[in-house]
């Protein structure tokens, strides 16, 4: 038995991802690290700045790549006693190299790949174990927004969340990823200038987002505009918005658990089911960035949000029910049960 085992981290990030896989491992890792283990990223230079603004601190060894063909060899000659993939691109086959008979854990999102794993997360709302009859290889399924890994502030200040939701809109949050693919972020800012009068708009974007220039001469003469760059203080600007819009993805849950009604963008496939999947449930507006008629189409549901206080109260209770914050401490001991009793292989 491994009493503190050393847990390799592969976590893809870059313009064409994000960092949303960085940041959620990093919630588990913290929660692994809480039950005694010792945590470390490969961390090519994407991974690295990630690191470097979110968590200095965090266990790394430096890689050149994380592509599939050149994962095996970055993590040659680094010591660990298990693994967690984060990384789309890799499948069963980059899954064995890696580990080599090692216990994996597979973040996913997507179920359309075989995988190499002991142990998978899907915090889809819609994913069932049928997904992964054919994937798994017999892994234990973690499936459902209630496995989602957050940090723990966010179950912390879910009862201070419900105390104050349902008031006026003064504050709104515009949240759409660290990366701003094709700067979003800018054009929605935008289209809200115009239509929220003396409403605050806190924005969240990071140090490389492309519209950050624009929104920073913006800021300079309009002081309804707040810039949180590469914030560290999600959970409180969550708690202090009173409505959000911001990207699918893993900040989905961040969201739900503190009962913020969203207006969800998907900005990417993978983001798709599960954002449509909770407005099916009523607990998030969607659109899709992709949409020919995008806007017209945000500036509707915008409007829905800022004025309809009975859809945001919907939005609220719907939310609450989806996800509860605990997810990174539950897939922690999970993972930790695996490595501590590895099936015969």
């Amino acid at each position: 038995m491994i009493l503190r085992p050393r847990i390799l981290f592969i976590a893809n990030a870059g313009p064409a991802v994000g960092g949303g896989h960085v940041m959620r491992s990093l919630s588990l890792a913290r929660a692994l690290e809480q039950h005694g283990a010792e945590c470390l990223f490969l961390a090519p230079p994407p991974v690295a700045a990630i690191l470097d603004a979110f968590a200095p601190d965090m266990g790394r060894d430096d890689a050149t790549s994380l592509e599939p063909e050149a994962v095996a060899d970055a993590a040659t000659g680094v010591q660990f006693d298990a693994v967690v993939f984060d990384h789309y691109g890799l499948g069963r086959e980059e899954h064995e190299a890696v580990a080599r008979g090692r216990p994996a854990l597979v973040i996913d999102d997507l179920a359309d790949r075989p995988l190499a794993a002991d142990v998978i997360l899907d915090s889809g709302p819609a994913r069932t174990e049928a997904d992964y009859a054919l994937l798994a290889g017999g892994a234990r399924l973690l499936l459902g927004p209630r496995y989602a890994p957050l940090r723990p502030e966010f179950a912390d200040l879910r009862e201070t969340a419900l105390a104050r939701r349902g008031g006026p809109v003064e504050r709104v949050l515009i949240a759409l990823g660290m990366t701003d693919v094709g700067g979003v972020t800018a054009r929605v800012v935008d289209r809200l200038r115009q239509r929220v009068g003396q409403v605050v708009l806190d924005v969240v974007l990071g140090g490389g987002a492309p519209s950050l220039p624009s929104l920073r001469r913006v800021a300079a003469h309009d002081p309804r505009l707040r810039l949180h760059v590469d914030a560290q203080d999600m959970a409180q600007l969550i708690l202090q918005a009173d409505i959000a819009i911001g990207a699918g993805g893993s900040t989905s849950w961040e969201r739900c658990t503190l009962g913020l009604p969203t207006l969800t963008i998907v900005l990417a496939e993978n983001q798709r089911a599960a954002a449509f999947e909770l407005a099916a449930r009523n607990a998030t507006l969607v659109i899709d960035a992709a949409d020919g008629d995008f806007d017209r189409a945000f500036d509707r549901a915008a409007v829905r949000l800022m004025t309809d206080a009975a859809t945001r109260a919907r939005l609220t209770a719907a939310s609450l029910e989806v996800c509860d914050g605990l997810g990174a401490p539950r897939v922690a001991e999970a993972f930790l049960d695996a490595i501590s009793h590895p099936p015969a292989r």
